[in-house]
Order: C-alpha cells, then structure tokens, then sequence
C-alpha cells in the first residue's frame, strides 16, 4: 500500500511538471497508464538534466557523494598528482586529507606545494598549512608561521586570519590573548564558532554571566535560521543550547 502511494505521488508529480513546463503532451498518455516505468522515465528524461545547473541540487549531489564515499577526491587527487607532480595538484591532495580532518597527512603536501611555487610564498596556502598544523596539535609552529603571514586587505580575511591566530592561543594556553581577539572579531566572523569558542574560554575563565550572555545571541540567531542553515553549526548550536540550559538551571542571569 505504501509503495503504491508513492507511485501516485511520484506520478501526480510528473503530470504536473508537464504541464507546468508544456514538455511533450505524448508523455501524459504514457504517465497515466504506465505510471511507474513512465514516471522513471520522465524524471531521468525530462526532470534530472535540467537540475544540474542549480546550484542547490550541485551542493546536495556533492554532500551525497562525500557521505557514501568520503575518501573519493584522495583518490582522484592521487591518480591527478602520480599523472603530474605539480603544485597545483600537492595542494589539492592536502586540501582533500584535511577535509577529513587528516591533517597529519595534509601538512608535508602543503609544504610541498609552497615550495614549488615560484615567487612569493602563496598566502591562502599558508593559511591552510598553519591550520593543519595547529589541528595536528603543532600550535607553536602555526602561530611561527601566521606571523610571517602578509596581514590581509580584506576585513573578513584578517578577521579568519585573527580566528585561527586565537585558536592557536587557546592552544597554548595564552588565554588573554584568545579573549582579546574574540571580543573584537566575534560580531563579524560567519557561523557560531567564533561566539560558543569566546562563551567557552568566558566560562573557563569564571564569567558565566558574561558567557550566558553571549549564548543567548547563538540561541537567538539559531532561531531565525531553518534546519538545512542550522546543520553547517550544529555541533555548535548543540553545545550551546546544552550549555546555556545548564546555566539557567543555576538561576543565572545574562549581563546586559
């Protein structure tokens, strides 16, 4: 019964992208008294080839093909580089170790891809490197490296530079520093990384108000995004909710 509805459905579906689209009115005979080898059909007829160039159904495609098989682009980036050992394609294998969090592996080939380009070290390839190298626990090398770092001219590439370089404090245990910069960049960094990092060194440093106050604007902002904006930061949003439900149990009230 139930596959039989979502025959109906997928058919019902069809017929109304036919005429909505005035696609050839042969397929309507066919739709109606072949529902389900029709239906399949026009949907890989008709329907599948338009889709590609949106770039909702690209980003779906994408995260779908990483889901069911995560480690495809290192193959396809090894194959690339065994075919030509060239910067271009050490950097896209580094790119595709530290995608999955492999940022060991990422690092030499990051190194490797700065040092065959000629001139002036390539500053998003720094970048990349002295973020690998802080996730690989290497965190007085990667601040070493942020510093000969060119400061960038766009605000929210100093701003992701600033992010990484405060990461890097916490890491070191240089908290101060980490606060500083948070409070500066945590109005204009994307996404809630920046906010629940600041909210966590807050509350380790004892400021539980200041931290509650701080995890009320992810909390308000969570709240104005719908489920597919929610999921990029849901680990973030996760923790905060937990977090900010564990202060209110104390009676705590956000500073203001």
């Amino acid at each position: 019964m139930i596959a039989y509805g979502v025959v109906i459905a997928i058919q019902v579906f069809c017929i109304i992208h036919l005429m909505r689209h005035g696609r050839n009115p042969m397929w309507l005979t066919a739709l109606i008294f072949l529902p389900m080898i029709s239906a399949l059909a026009y949907l890989i007829v008709e329907i599948l080839p338009g889709m590609g160039s949106n770039r909702h159904v690209r980003t779906a495609r994408a995260q779908v093909v990483a889901t069911l098989d995560p480690h495809r682009e290192v193959r396809a980036a090894r194959d690339a580089l065994d075919l030509a050992d060239t910067a271009a394609n050490r950097l896209r294998l580094a790119d595709a170790f530290a995608a999955l969090g492999r940022h060991e592996e990422a690092v030499p080939y990051y190194r490797e891809a700065l040092r065959m380009t000629p001139g002036d070290p390539e500053a998003r390839t720094q970048m990349k490197l002295a973020s690998s190298l802080y996730a690989a626990g290497h965190g007085a090398e990667a601040l070493a490296l942020l510093d000969t770092i060119p400061v960038p001219i766009g605000q929210s590439d100093r701003d992701r530079q600033a992010l990484l370089r405060a990461k890097i404090f916490e890491h070191l245990a240089q908290k101060d520093e980490a606060l500083a910069i948070y409070a500066d960049i945590v109005t204009r960094v994307p996404g809630e990384e920046a906010r629940c990092r600041y909210a966590a060194l807050l509350l380790d440093q004892g400021r539980e108000r200041q931290a509650m106050t701080v995890l009320e604007e992810v909390e308000s902002r969570m709240k104005r995004l719908d489920r597919q904006q929610r999921a990029a930061d849901a680990d973030m949003y996760r923790w905060a909710t937990e977090t900010l439900g564990k202060l209110r149990a104390r009676g705590l009230v956000a500073e203001r």
